[in-house]
């Protein structure tokens, strides 16, 4: 966790580095016999530093201590109103532009972010989440100024939008974005991504130094050509799993140690199998087949790029993956811009391509990133999107599936789970569902069990939708009735009415949200006897209560029926 130094001269300052050491149990208030003291001692041993002071005698202090901006922590400075927030040093590669917006939300505090690329809305080359070499503030300079770019990449990676210029037609003398794990001459304006594309295997005797280890490893990858900072991962036979000088090689990589069966290594056919390794760990292949194998649970798609090579206790051998799409299943939440969350946000200007129906893009569109793809379709093509997203995805990109309120409740992520193949990496993002969005503008009806029932009949036969309303109407569940009613399913929620009223006392509370947290919101309370179903549509929620919920000053309320209460 993030280790934050606060920092205050004035009573207010510390009052407010107090707000952010309550709410943060990884911050603390740096003290020393002067603010400067304790400003140096908050730089020097923490993570992050927020200093309650004027930002030009911050500069003052800290010049002497800067280093490089991959290593130094990041540095916010609040005003003594705490108006604003400051991201003054490490704002991408420190995460200083990230800290002055938590402290801006915890402080009310507006955070003031000067990096040119989050000014102009760009992803900054530093902020794609992986290593970026060479030519950054050149072709960062390009990007900025609108100046064709030209991408170069090895394969289909999952990166988020780029602008339009950044291209791989741009003309060949432009700038370079070059996405490879190869090794290449720098000149001046060529950067470099480096995507997490190798898997090194690593074989060793029991007690191999990790020196040995790291010196082989070095060796091998110099001699093929290719970056260190490419290498996702350490992979070998779960015999070696606590093999001191392997884990400490993956540690000083920063990278994860994976480790196999041995009956899965001697399932992987490789160049050079020795009997002599079968023999001892049951596998004719640790180095080569484990380089192959990579992380368990993810289909393989691998090249050996380097094959084994030996020291006098270490083997090490390399393969190079495939890319795998990304797929983020994204819930936008019932409507309203702060019922989204900010994962949602975030996966949303992470993506190059986002699916989705027209209105639900429409809500977004704001807040996608320059060049962002759009795939957006009308009422009643779920299938089509979800193969659409799944195809974008499987073709190595970063996708974006939208849907509203939560994807995984009558919406998005099960038609395209349906289709997505272990090929493609899913992240799945949470929403504020429409029940739980009228739920919270009925009262608190869902204060015990309830059920989900979906009235459409488009997708499921109305005999099976049937039993399943008996079964909540009996089971005493309080219900959430989605699709309730439209103009050419008019009859259906009557029905359905009169199954729970066959249950409940007629003067059970019923409640309809309509457009919950959009524009022409509106609540309706009634019974299940005085319910006129022509006040309910398809962009309705009812929420039938069950015979314990009540009308409490207007609001309905569903008991939990706590044993402690009188």
């Amino acid at each position: 966790m993030t280790r934050i130094g606060l920092v205050a001269a004035t009573a207010a300052g510390r009052r407010h580095a107090r707000t952010l050491a309550a709410a943060w149990p990884h911050a603390r208030l740096v003290e020393a016999d002067t603010a400067a003291d304790a400003l140096r001692a908050a730089f020097t041993g923490h993570d992050a530093v927020v200093a309650f002071l004027a930002t030009g005698a911050v500069v003052r202090i800290l010049a002497p201590l800067l280093g490089d901006k991959r290593t130094d922590p990041a540095v916010v400075v609040v005003d003594e109103a705490a108006r604003h927030a400051v991201a003054l040093l490490g704002g991408h590669a420190g995460g200083a532009n990230a800290l002055a917006a938590d402290v801006g939300a915890l402080l009310d505090a507006r955070p003031v972010v000067t990096t040119a690329t989050d000014a102009a809305d760009l992803p900054g080359l530093d902020t794609l989440g992986w290593p970026v070499e060479g030519a950054v503030a050149a072709v960062t300079r390009a990007l900025l100024d609108g100046e064709p770019v030209r991408l170069v990449a090895d394969a289909a990676w999952p990166l988020p939008a780029l602008p339009p210029h950044v291209c791989a037609a741009a003309p060949a003398g432009s700038p370079r974005l070059l996405v490879t794990d190869r090794v290449v001459p720098p000149d001046g304006r060529t950067a470099v991504l480096r995507p997490p594309s190798l898997v090194v295997g690593v074989g060793g005797s029991r007690g191999v130094p990790a020196g040995q280890v790291r010196d082989l490893l070095d060796r091998v990858l110099a001699a093929a050509g290719l970056s260190p900072a490419s290498v996702r991962c350490l992979a070998s036979a779960d015999i070696k799993a606590d093999e001191a000088g392997i884990r400490a090689t993956a540690d000083a990589l920063g990278v994860p140690l994976v480790t196999h069966p041995a009956a899965d290594l001697a399932a992987v056919d490789v160049p050079h199998p020795s009997e002599v390794v079968r023999a001892a760990v049951g596998t004719p292949s640790v180095a080569e087949a484990a380089a192959l194998l990579g992380e368990p649970g993810r289909r393989a798609d691998a090249t050996l790029v380097a094959p084994k090579t030996a020291s006098a206790m270490a083997t090490v051998a390399v393969a190079r993956h495939a890319p795998r799409g990304r797929l983020a299943i994204v819930g936008l939440g019932p409507g309203a811009a702060d019922l989204r969350t900010p994962r949602a946000l975030a996966e949303l200007r992470r993506a190059a391509v986002v699916v989705g129906l027209d209105q639900y893009v429409d809500q977004v569109r704001d807040v996608l990133r320059p060049g962002t793809r759009i795939l957006a379709s009308g009422l009643g093509a779920e299938e089509e999107r979800a193969r659409a997203a799944v195809a974008e995805a499987t073709a190595g990109h970063a996708v974006a599936l939208v849907g509203s309120g939560d994807a995984g409740v009558y919406a998005m992520a099960s038609p395209a789970l349906e289709h997505a193949d272990d090929r493609v990496d899913v992240v799945g993002v949470p929403g504020v569902t429409a029940a739980l969005a009228a739920s919270a503008l009925l009262g608190a009806p869902l204060g015990h069990d309830h059920a989900y029932l979906s009235l459409s009949d488009l997708h499921t036969p109305w005999e099976v939708i049937e039993r399943r309303v008996a079964a909540a109407a009996e089971g005493d569940f309080v219900a959430l009735l989605y699709n309730p009613r439209s103009r050419a399913r008019d009859w259906q929620l009557a029905a359905a009415l009169k199954a729970f009223a066959a249950h409940r006392p007629p003067d059970t509370p019923v409640g309809v949200v309509r457009n919950a947290s959009r524009p022409g919101e509106r609540v309706h309370l009634a019974t299940l006897a005085t319910l006129d179903p022509a006040v309910v549509d398809m962009y309705s929620v009812v929420v039938v209560g069950s015979s314990r919920t009540r009308l409490v000053a207007g609001r309905m309320v569903t008991p939990r029926g706590y044993r402690w209460r009188g």
